[in-house]
C-alpha cells in the first residue's frame, strides 16, 4: 500500500508539472470561426458587393455567416473581411464539398466574383476561453485590432490581457464582440473584434481612455507580452448578420 500511494503522489507531481507548461485551457470545443480577407480590384469593388447582396443566401444557406464588412481604414483599401462559423472541421470540408457541387452558387456568384478579386487570405480561429460571441446593442461601426502576442499562448498573457480588454469596456464606450486566438495561420495571434457607435464615439471614447489611470496600468501591464499590433476599421455590409 506504502509502494502504491508512493507512485501515486508521484504521479500526481508529474501531472501536475506538465499541466503547468500547458498553453491555456483546453479546446473542448470544436466550434471554431474562419477569419477570410479579400483584396478586390478598385474598379470592382462595387460589383463584388452587389453580387453578394443578390446571392449570398445561396451560401448562408450552408453555414453560419457571423458578419461581413468592407475595410474602411487600415492597411490596403478595396478590402472585405468576413467571418464564418463551422461546428468542426468536418463540417467546414462537408460544407466546402455541397458548395462546390452548388450549381446556383458556383454560376451566379463564384464565377463571376473570382474574376474581380485580387488576392484571399484565411486564417481559423477559436474563442479564448473567457470570451464568447457577443451581439451589439445596436448598428454601428466594428474595429478588428490584431495582436501579436510573445510565444506561450493564453496561459502567458491571457490575465493580462483579458485586464487591459476590460478595462476599456468599463468605460462604457465600446463594446467587446469577441475575443479570438488563432490555430491556423499567423501564430500567437490575437484578434478582438470592438463594436462602437461610430467612428467619432471611438475616438472620443479612446482619447479618454489614454487618461484613465486603471486602462494605462492594465495596458502597461499587457504590452509586456506584445510582439506588434494593427487594426481596421469595418463598415458593415447591408447583409451582414452583425450591423
Amino acid at each position: 500500500h506504502l509502494l502504491l500511494n508512493i507512485k501515486y503522489l508521484h504521479l500526481s507531481y508529474l501531472l501536475q508539472v506538465c499541466s503547468s507548461f500547458a498553453t491555456g485551457p483546453r479546446q473542448y470545443d470544436g466550434t471554431f470561426y474562419e477569419f477570410r480577407t479579400y483584396y478586390l480590384k478598385p474598379s470592382n469593388m462595387n460589383a463584388f458587393m452587389e453580387n453578394l447582396k443578390k446571392n449570398i443566401h445561396l451560401r448562408t444557406a450552408y453555414s453560419e455567416l457571423v458578419g461581413f464588412w468592407s475595410v474602411e481604414f487600415g492597411g490596403r483599401m478595396n478590402k472585405v473581411f468576413h467571418i464564418w462559423k463551422y461546428d468542426n472541421f468536418a463540417h467546414r470540408a462537408e460544407v466546402r464539398k455541397a458548395l462546390a457541387n452548388c450549381k446556383e452558387w458556383q454560376e451566379q456568384s463564384i464565377i463571376p466574383n473570382l474574376a474581380r478579386i485580387d488576392k484571399q487570405e484565411t486564417e481559423i480561429t477559436y474563442l479564448i476561453p473567457w470570451s464568447k460571441l457577443e451581439k451589439p446593442p445596436k448598428e454601428g461601426v466594428y474595429e478588428l485590432a490584431v495582436f501579436q502576442m510573445k510565444p506561450g499562448g493564453p496561459a502567458l498573457w491571457g490575465d493580462a490581457f483579458e485586464r487591459a480588454i476590460n478595462a476599456h469596456v468599463n468605460l462604457g464606450y465600446t463594446k467587446v464582440v469577441g475575443v479570438f486566438h488563432t490555430e491556423y495561420g499567423e501564430l500567437n495571434r490575437v484578434h478582438v473584434l470592438w463594436w462602437n457607435e461610430s467612428a467619432d464615439s471611438r475616438a472620443a471614447g479612446r482619447h479618454k481612455s489614454h487618461e484613465d489611470p486603471r486602462v494605462v496600468a492594465a495596458v502597461r501591464e499587457s504590452v509586456n507580452y506584445l510582439v506588434s499590433q494593427q487594426n481596421m476599421l469595418l463598415i458593415p455590409a447591408s447583409f451582414s448578420p452583425l450591423k
